[in-house]
């Protein structure tokens, strides 16, 4: 499907996400700069940022196995939490200041108690998630990001501000708006990148200095934009939906069976950047409202399917998609429901949809590759 994409941004960005850690987030540390990590996307970044932190998103990266973290977690814990653990429990971590987890699931949940009483991190601190999108849980995550607010600043002894939170809403908002204009490219009959590239490109922006990677992410669309050829050659236009996925081998399985991956609602895609934190309010109330209502839901959240369901229509008409392939990580139980309400939608609207249950580790590549061929030929393409 079409060449090679030729870029040096690309080649930087597909380095960081291929790893844990990469040459952009190595000189922050070389240079005395902190790293925070944190599990899931509902976490505030942007009160790391303005405390001069560097967010950075828990994966399980380059895992090979889970033979230390088994220990404490269930073999009916989803691998991504218990990879992830294990890389910490090998020392992938060590750099680590802090770590900010949420309750977004028990299996994240998990992750918190172990790490508090196994793993010597600074600062170690979870945040109470609400279930439902509305005024009093807007006002509830608030409160939260106030807490967040206080224990950063004294953690670093630095005072996050309000100023210096406008000012890093607005350079978060600024890699939300290049990740749009990226994936609009993808939008053409003939798009530029491939699923795989762009998945890569969006896990690097979780590791490195955003102002780094909002000049990377600019010369990438540059680069785009000349392009002279795209990637021609695919069978159908794809659309992926699902829980955690931050592996581009994943997607790039999918599409070199003919199936070009063109937009997603993934938590390291649309999710993300759908939409921005709004500037013109007070910031600490415009992260609340931004992380519990304003962006696009996963099914987390309750009381909120219909706006996911009008959002995936929205994706299918502007994206011109084919099809939807619901990828669901092993003992996901928000996912499996969802899935199976997204079924019930997209056979009344005539969208091919094809649901694929998956490990986080990369495997049965084989049986990957079978389900998707009789996808594609079941869609006459």
């Amino acid at each position: 499907m079409g060449n090679s994409l030729e870029s040096k941004a690309f080649d930087e960005l597909a380095e960081a996400a291929s790893a844990i850690r990469n040459s952009a987030l190595d000189r922050w540390v070389a240079a005395g700069g902190k790293v925070v990590g944190h599990f899931c996307s509902h976490v505030p970044t942007e009160v790391l940022t303005a405390a001069g932190v560097l967010p950075l998103r828990m994966r399980g990266t380059g895992s090979t196995g889970t033979e230390l973290s088994d220990a404490y977690f269930s073999n009916l814990n989803c691998s991504f939490v218990r990879h992830t653990f294990n890389q910490a429990m090998r020392g992938e971590y060590d750099f680590l200041e802090g770590l900010i987890c949420v309750s977004s699931c028990d299996h994240v949940r998990r992750v918190y108690d172990n790490w508090k009483r196994q793993i010597e991190t600074p600062l170690v601190m979870i945040m109470a998630l609400p279930k439902k999108v509305g005024d009093p849980q807007i006002e509830w995550y608030r409160e939260e990001i106030d807490i967040l607010v206080r224990a950063v600043s004294e953690h670093f002894q630095v005072d996050v501000t309000t100023d210096r939170l406008a000012e890093a809403i607005r350079l978060h908002n600024r890699t939300r708006a290049l990740q749009r204009r990226l994936y609009a490219l993808r939008k053409a009959a003939d798009p530029p990148i491939t699923g795989a590239e762009t998945l890569a490109v969006m896990v690097a922006g979780t590791s490195m200095p955003r102002e780094h990677y909002n000049e990377l992410l600019e010369e990438l669309i540059r680069d785009l934009q000349e392009r002279s050829n795209g990637t021609g050659g695919y069978r159908a236009r794809l659309m992926i939906v699902g829980s955690e996925l931050d592996d581009p081998e994943y997607v790039r399985v999918i599409e070199d069976q003919g199936g070009l991956v063109v937009t997603d609602s993934v938590c390291f895609g649309t999710r993300t950047m759908w939409v921005d934190v709004d500037e013109n309010d007070e910031p600490v109330s415009a992260l609340a409202r931004y992380y519990i209502h304003d962006r696009p839901t996963c099914p987390r959240m309750n009381e909120d399917r219909d706006r996911r369901a009008a959002f995936l229509r929205e994706l299918i008409d502007e994206f011109s998609v084919d099809g939807v392939i619901g990828e669901r990580m092993m003992f996901c139980d928000v996912w499996c429901a969802e899935h199976y309400m997204n079924d019930l939608d997209f056979k009344e609207q005539g969208v091919p949809f094809l649901q694929l249950d998956r490990e986080y580790v990369m495997a049965a590549k084989g049986q990957l590759r079978t389900r998707v061929q009789a996808f594609l030929e079941s869609m006459g393409k």
